[in-house]
């Protein structure tokens, strides 16, 4: 337990020093740059903002490729200021290019935490319907056979009951084996079905296959 306090407590402080050195040279580069006073201290938040932003984006599962975006950009942004304050730039005469740099930066990460904040993740039910769409538009289309002499029939079981899709019965699966996992117990119902976000029959026809 002590060990991996240890290695914990390693860990924190090795990411507060490199938080502050990186936290210190953007401030620099901004100061530099002609932003002084709280404009430079408010690049480096907003440097780590979008870095958060992205990181919390891909630990959802969603919209991989802009969160690995604006991820990049703002690792970009940051490892650029800590190397450009290890000697390789005269702070006393900045370029031009620079300075339409850090003078746009606020714009772009407007831009990205925008995006990766307020843009909607696809949801597991929206995968699945999109998936029942394809299978749809894959099937050759029948032309259902006419009876010679159609007779009444009669409402059965099998008629009434809610046909339920594959891939829908397979998610259900795992979410219910990640319930179980998690709490001991086999899930019922209605935390089925507020898992899914579908109607009442839908649910308790799905809670039978499982």
């Amino acid at each position: 337990m002590r060990a991996h306090l240890a290695r914990v407590d390693a860990v924190l402080v090795q990411a507060l020093i490199a938080a502050a050195l990186s936290f210190a040279h953007i401030h620099d580069i901004a100061m530099a740059a002609g932003q002084d006073g709280w404009k430079a201290w408010a690049y480096p938040i907003s440097v780590d903002l979008l870095l958060v932003a992205a990181w919390r984006r891909l630990r959802s599962g969603a919209a991989k490729a802009a969160a690995w975006c604006w991820f990049v950009i703002a690792l970009a942004a940051s490892l650029g200021a800590n190397i450009a304050t290890a000697g390789l730039l005269d702070m006393t005469d900045v370029p031009a290019w620079l300075r339409i740099l850090v003078a746009g930066w606020p714009a772009v990460a407007f831009l990205g935490g925008t995006l990766l904040a307020h843009s909607a993740p696809k949801t597991a039910t929206d995968e699945i319907s999109t998936e029942l769409i394809e299978d749809q538009e894959g099937e050759p289309e029948t032309t259902p056979e006419t009876p010679a002499q159609p007779a009444a029939i009669e409402p059965t079981v099998s008629t009434l009951s809610v046909p339920v899709p594959t891939a829908l019965v397979n998610h259900a699966r795992k979410v219910a084996a990640e319930h179980r996992t998690r709490t001991g117990a086999p899930i019922d119902t209605p935390t089925l079905r507020a898992r899914l976000g579908v109607p009442a029959p839908l649910a308790e026809a799905i809670a039978a296959q499982l």
